[in-house]
């Protein structure tokens, strides 16, 4: 008999997280999904129960809602554009390990996995800012007591709905939707679905699916296949 596990998603209401949280509404071997966001997404279902809160930097006060979990799929980010450092860490870094730390005192040992992003930079020391945000946060959470895995993605197309909130992404999946047979077959190792994504996810809440933390489109498309 499968085990049942209960998760945790962050950024439900952005693209990848759409896709997320429908893959785990489907799926009969999560048994509940919690939602912490800063607003109600509008979506009803048996399994769900959302958690509205504003201050991403603090999440004490729902600490205990935590309790229980086995899984966080952190999906809640940002673009870079035009964002200054410090603002772009607050987001990128400081939300982040702040849900991490909520995490693991809650419920120890939980798997977290984090979507980063293609090109990030683990050195943390080169030139291209959001690339050495990214990889601040990547080995801060590898660091930490928990199973952790860094999901690298490069384009990611979206599947059943889902939508981005970042307006320019949303014009570019406009024109760029109907060409991504052809991207897939032309560049098999930089592509990636929202479907797809999602599924590895729910994959590595299996012990010894991978022994990888770094994850990249190929591997995300070979887990969620």
């Amino acid at each position: 008999m499968e085990t049942l596990v209960n998760v945790v998603v962050f950024g439900a209401s952005g693209m990848v997280g759409q896709g997320v949280l429908r893959a785990c509404l489907l799926d009969p071997a999560v048994d509940s999904v919690l939602v912490v966001g800063r607003r109600p997404l509008g979506v009803t279902h048996p399994k769900l129960t959302e958690v509205i809160h504003d201050d991403f930097t603090d999440l004490s006060a729902i600490g205990d809602r935590l309790t229980g979990v086995d899984a966080c799929f952190y999906c809640l980010g940002v673009s870079s554009a035009g964002m200054s450092e410090a603002d772009y860490t607050r987001v990128t870094y400081d939300f982040t390990l702040e849900a991490a730390r909520a995490l693991v005192a809650a419920s120890p040992g939980p798997t977290f996995t984090y979507v980063s992003g293609e090109g990030t930079d683990s050195t943390e020391q080169g030139r291209t800012m959001w690339a050495r945000v990214k990889g601040r946060t990547e080995n801060a959470l590898l660091a930490m007591p928990m199973n952790a895995y860094m999901f690298r993605p490069g384009y990611i197309q979206p599947r059943h709905g889902a939508v981005s909130r970042t307006r320019s992404y949303r014009v570019m999946y406009s024109f760029t939707s109907w060409l991504y047979p052809l991207l897939h077959r032309l560049v098999p190792a930089h592509t990636t679905t929202t479907e797809h994504l999602a599924r590895a996810m729910l994959a590595l809440t299996r012990p010894g699916v991978t022994e990888s933390r770094l994850l990249y489109s190929k591997d995300i498309n070979r887990l969620g296949a």
